[in-house]
């Protein structure tokens, strides 16, 4: 039998706290959600300023990374090289700024990020998936 590691509370936290660190300290106005292994939400915090449809977004990109086992621009990378078709995935967004949480290999959860430019977004879910594994 396989054992792998999961997201509790404190990995959660720490994540949350690096990704808004991140944010703040570029004055970025964003979502930021946590998602599990499965793409199910463990946390969302909306900085102020953050506009309603960042905490959706956000979320849907967390969703994309987990289950896609890869960050969410791989999927806009896809579209954008004209393979339209992935448009139908059962995947709800193709943008950039999903990043998997990885601890020996596996994919254990994924943080998404929402509320500036797409590469932005992707620099701050960064800075918190990072802090684990």
């Amino acid at each position: 039998m396989k054992s792998k590691a999961i997201l509790g509370q404190a990995e959660v936290s720490q994540i949350l706290a690096a990704a808004r660190t991140e944010a703040q300290a570029n004055q970025w106005a964003v979502t930021i959600a946590v998602v599990d292994d499965g793409g199910h939400p463990l946390a969302l915090e909306r900085l102020d300023g953050a506009t309603p449809s960042s905490a959706y977004i956000a979320t849907e990109k967390a969703r994309t990374s987990a289950l896609g086992r890869r960050e969410s621009k791989g999927f806009e990378d896809m579209v954008n090289g004209g393979r339209f078709a992935f448009l139908s995935a059962p995947l709800l967004t193709s943008l950039e700024g999903g990043v998997p949480v990885i601890v020996d290999g596996q994919v254990i959860g994924a943080v998404g990020v929402s509320g500036v430019k797409a590469e932005q977004d992707a620099q701050v879910a960064r800075a918190g998936a990072h802090t684990v594994g």
